[in-house]
């Protein structure tokens, strides 16, 4: 079991996130902003946040720069990068940008808890 933070727009890809991880025995908190998201990941510290990269505020490159500038690397939370932009060059350039992780959308309802599970190792 892991607590997880989704940082998601989308009302539909929140809500079947959080039906999926939570089916999976993970602990389960969202945000809806980018904002809102770092405020969330320096309160309560989640084993991971999955962050969509294009929120309408912040979007997730500029939230986690904000995460990672207030951490220390002892201190270093686990960054996937959620999203839609699943063009050739994203995942590297996500991972490059200091994410720990890269999964694409939409959620494969078969594979998404394995994915994230295998994230949270």
């Amino acid at each position: 079991m892991a607590t997880i933070l989704i940082v998601e727009d989308t009302a539909a890809n929140r809500v079947l996130a959080t039906k999926i991880l939570r089916s999976a025995g993970h602990v389960v908190t969202t945000a809806e902003t980018g904002a809102d998201g770092v405020m969330m990941a320096r309160a309560h510290r989640p084993d991971v946040v999955l962050m969509d990269l294009g929120l309408p505020d912040m979007d997730g490159w500029q939230a986690l720069k904000e995460i990672r500038n207030s951490e220390g690397e002892a201190a270093r939370l686990r960054i996937v990068a959620f999203t839609a932009h699943a063009m050739v060059g994203d995942r590297e350039r996500a991972l490059q940008a200091g994410f720990d992780g890269y999964l694409s959308k939409p959620i494969d309802v078969a594979t998404f808890a394995e994915q994230v599970a295998e994230l949270v190792l």
